[in-house]
């Protein structure tokens, strides 16, 4: 391991104990602009003020859009608002990202092996292990809807993160019990990490995509579409072939976002 891999993995070890040296080393930059603008504003100003430092927005851009979720988030939203499918199932992604776009419009029925508390407006949710043998009723999770998503999600499945079961494959019992859900012909939206395959414990799976993509056929489930987005290229919609899927394999990461057909037996 080279020292900037190391140095990452350090950064990383800090920050789960609520450090951030990037942040704290920029904040104590930017005391000097901080002290200069208040007494600025102070001597314009007399009545009350009270100190709330923002010491980290100055030179950022007006949102964060340069990240994987706020692109795959946008994206299949628009994709499913596009389609109006009958019934809407999502397992696992972020609430306060692609749950709430959905919910904007439609209502989604959601399932998730943590719990939810308040009640969400369109959203009715359910609390499962998409990696168990048994998640809910036959008669439920058999042909169930229409359309499907689980948007990065899948790669924390089986590594304890959020409780679950430690399993090195539950992610593709995970797949195989999501292809249930779908109806013949119906939609699944899958977003992953992928690239040069490997576990980074117990954060997340970085997956080879030949593999999602042959579980996926495995369980009737056919590719339509394959976006990435990448850090340094931003989205893009890929032409999949062999040599484009070996190139991927061996990159380091991308995020995959995959768009399966579920055939008709």
């Amino acid at each position: 391991m080279n020292i900037k891999k190391k140095l990452l993995v350090i950064l990383r070890a800090i920050k789960q104990f609520g450090l951030d040296p990037i942040i704290f080393f920029n904040s104590l930059y930017n005391i000097p602009f901080y002290l200069k603008c208040y007494y600025k504003f102070r001597s314009k100003y007399k009545g009350k003020i009270s100190l709330y430092p923002c010491l980290n927005d100055r030179k950022k851009e007006a949102g964060a859009i340069n990240n994987e979720y706020f692109w795959q988030d946008l994206l299949v939203s628009r994709w499913i608002f596009s389609d109006n499918p009958k019934k809407h199932v999502d397992i696992g992604s972020r609430l306060d990202g692609f749950i709430a776009h959905l919910a904007t419009f439609r209502e989604v029925e959601i399932f998730d092996i943590r719990p939810i508390t308040q009640k969400i407006p369109n959203v009715i949710f359910k609390k499962a292990d998409l990696a168990s043998k048994v998640i809910i009723n036959d008669h439920e999770k058999n042909n169930y809807c229409d359309s499907l998503s689980c948007l990065h999600a899948l790669e924390h499945f089986g590594l304890g993160r959020y409780g679950d079961k430690i399993d090195p494959k539950s992610y593709i019992l995970g797949i195989e019990n999501m292809a249930k859900f779908l109806k013949p012909n119906g939609k699944f939206y899958l977003s992953t990490p992928i690239g040069e395959e490997r576990v980074e414990f117990n954060a997340n799976w970085i997956f080879n995509p030949k593999k999602i993509i042959q579980i996926a056929l495995n369980n009737n489930l056919i590719l339509s579409k394959l976006s990435i987005f990448s850090y340094e290229h931003g989205m893009l919609d890929i032409n999949v072939n062999e040599v484009i899927l070996n190139k991927l394999e061996k990159q380091k990461y991308n995020l995959g976002i995959f768009t399966f057909i579920k055939k008709s037996i």
